[in-house]
């Protein structure tokens, strides 16, 4: 596998016994490398003029700990650390890279249509918390749930060993309390191993709080813009162009030495850069290359509240060319339709049409007034293909940032948990699942941290309580993001799964392989759209039409309904087979669940009778046959 790319910057080990030491300083006069060895040793580095410091050990290899030594005095660790064994305050350790023995060699990754992506949070995953701990789960995602991809929150070194990873200080070390650089890369090649892919969380609009030590270094942050969470990343400003080299180095690092199959970029509408070339290109383009020359498919995708399609736009088209992107419209519009909240953003989203919209264009606010926002709000993305869109019902996000951390499972019934899990996994965009949401898990995932700074602490419980009133939610409601009991609350719990939750665990699995198996239910690749989508308001019903170039067609009808409706099949005519029924005593239905009759529609129209909550898959003979 040629790799044509190494990283220029951190500690590099050269040959079998030296170790070149290269880091971007320009705020000190003079930088040395301190080893931490029995002899502790400094070596003075040189500098080219241009804020580089850098300086060739011998002696030093893989296991050797260091610091930076700026102006004689201030003891820091590596910007560009690899591996932080004791925490984001200690010192930085020299790893190989090219020591683990990788076994995937064949693997080439999946391409985006492909994916149907677990999101999975390390440390409350298991009990143990560990990379090594997901490795035996991976054959029950795979086989028994039926995902193709895992998507990793953070797992950058973050303070202490309760993190959603969004306090991450050092980008290129993965954490330690999981498991840090050998436990990241097997999990990685286990997950090749099980032809999984693995798409990894990354942080570039922010720094984390604590050990956060970057700007003794060299002005990588700017006063110019503000952003929720820290110091906005100097992606713009006098001498950005080392900070930008720091982060699309970092992202091309993860997909070359770690063989990560996908970044998905974090909240870039805080990524803030008015350069004539967004840093947003610059990371696609370089993964993209690295991705040609490693012969792998590799994706960027977007988290974006903008709405705007310039980020998966084409650069032909203007555009910065990541792959895909979040939909939230998606979720804040079923959420809505599920639970009827209005509250906060949830106040911009208004019944089934607007669903209809997210399933059909992608995004609802195409530069419409949003009342939430009180402005117009997105641009149009009907020019845009599905697959470009990954959907969701469920996200770390969405369910961690409300004050109990509730998950869909403790506000609907398991008939609609089926509604909502057939419309995100059967969605001609791309589905992704948030850990446990397969069998309808009841552990809250709530927000925590364990920061060392009582000051620091303080200031994210105040943050907490103001972000939740816009919501209305009480403030004593809201759990101790620093206790522990928080994080032991949100760990996933998959003992004793009862009969509802094993009939929503082979739903899953039965919405998955019908995915997998018909054409024209996989995500959707084409710029014209294959689909239609019809709301029938009044009835609480909505019906997906979906059609493949092989001229096999799919019904897909959606009940939000409380009480049985009638409703019409219009369209195509012709006989249609049932594919899936969520009533099906299979799926853990009640007695009186009803079967579905199959279906033949004629030029009036087919009347049908739903159950309350259901989900019929209808499919037309295949043409071929």
């Amino acid at each position: 596998m040629s790799q044509r790319w190494a990283l220029d910057i951190g500690a590099n080990q050269v040959g079998d016994n030296a170790t070149r030491f290269r880091v971007w300083a320009p705020k000190a006069n003079r930088v040395a490398v301190k080893i931490e060895a029995d002899h502790r040793q400094v070596v003075p580095m040189t500098a080219d003029g241009q804020g580089h410091h850098e300086a060739l050990v011998q002696g030093v290899t893989t296991g050797s700990r260091y610091r930076y030594v700026l102006d004689g005095s201030l003891e820091r660790p590596d910007p560009v650390s690899r591996f932080q064994p004791d925490g984001v305050h200690g010192t930085s350790m020299v790893v190989d890279p090219g020591e683990f023995p990788w076994t995937d060699r064949e693997w080439r990754g999946l391409s985006l249509k492909e994916l149907i992506m677990y999101e999975l949070h390390v440390g409350t995953f298991t009990k143990e918390g560990t990379f090594d701990a997901v490795i035996p789960h991976l054959p029950y995602l795979k086989n028994t749930v039926g995902i193709t991809a895992i998507e990793l929150m953070p797992v950058a070194q973050f303070p202490g060993g309760r993190n959603w990873g969004y306090d991450g200080a050092f980008p290129f070390a993965p954490q330690s309390t999981y498991g840090g650089p050998e436990g990241l890369r097997r999990l990685v090649n286990a997950c090749h191993a099980e032809g999984m892919a693995v798409i990894l969380d990354v942080v570039y609009n922010h720094m984390g709080p604590e050990g956060n030590y970057l700007g003794d270094f060299g002005p990588y942050f700017t006063d110019r813009y503000r952003t929720p969470w820290g110091s906005a990343i100097n992606y713009d400003g006098p001498d950005s162009d080392p900070v930008r080299h720091y982060v699309v180095s970092n992202a091309v690092y993860w997909v070359t030495e770690y063989r990560i199959d996908g970044l998905r970029l974090d909240a870039v509408h805080g990524i803030y850069d008015f350069s004539a070339r967004h840093v947003l290109r610059d990371i696609a383009s370089a993964v993209h290359v690295q991705a040609k020359a490693l012969n792998r498919q590799i994706v960027v995708i977007a988290e974006s509240d903008l709405n705007d399609t310039r980020v998966i736009d084409a650069p032909s088209a203007g555009g910065f060319g990541l792959d895909g992107q979040w939909n939230d419209d998606f979720h804040h519009s079923l959420r809505v339709v599920l639970t009827g909240e209005q509250k906060g953003y949830y106040s911009d989203f208004q019944g089934l049409h607007d669903l209809s919209t997210a399933v059909q264009n992608g995004y609802v606010y195409n530069g419409k007034y949003s009342p939430h926002r009180r402005r117009r709000h997105g641009n149009s993305s009907t020019h845009c293909r599905p697959a470009q869109f990954v959907v969701f019902a469920q996200n770390h996000d969405q369910i961690g940032n409300r004050a109990e951390g509730d998950r869909l499972s403790a506000r609907i019934p398991s008939e609609a948990l089926k509604v909502s899990l057939a419309l995100t996994l059967l969605s001609p965009q791309i589905p992704m699942l948030f850990m446990g949401e397969e069998y309808g898990e009841t552990a809250p995932f709530q927000y925590f941290i364990e920061h060392s700074d009582p000051e620091l602490i303080e200031a994210v419980r105040r943050g907490r309580r103001r972000e939740f009133a816009l919501f209305g939610w009480d403030p004593d409601q809201i759990p101790d993001p620093q206790a522990p009991s928080t994080f032991e609350r949100s760990r996933v719990n998959r003992s004793g799964l009862d009969a509802v939750k094993h009939g929503l665990l082979r739903w899953t699995h039965a919405l998955i392989e019908a995915r997998k198996a018909h054409p024209v239910l996989a995500a959707g690749e084409s710029a014209t759209p294959l689909h239609s989508v019809r709301a029938m308001e009044e009835e609480r019903v909505l019906i997906v039409h979906r059609w493949a170039e092989s001229e096999r067609h799919a019904v897909l009808i959606f009940g939000f309904n409380a009480a049985p409706v009638a409703i019409t099949i219009d369209k195509p005519e012709g006989p249609w087979h049932l594919l899936l029924d969520s009533n099906s005593r299979e799926f853990g239905a009640d007695e009186q669940g009803r079967p579905a009759p199959e279906l033949s529609v004629t030029s009036g129209g087919t009347s049908l009778t739903l159950s309350p909550s259901t989900v019929l898959v209808y499919i037309s003979p295949d043409p071929r046959m």
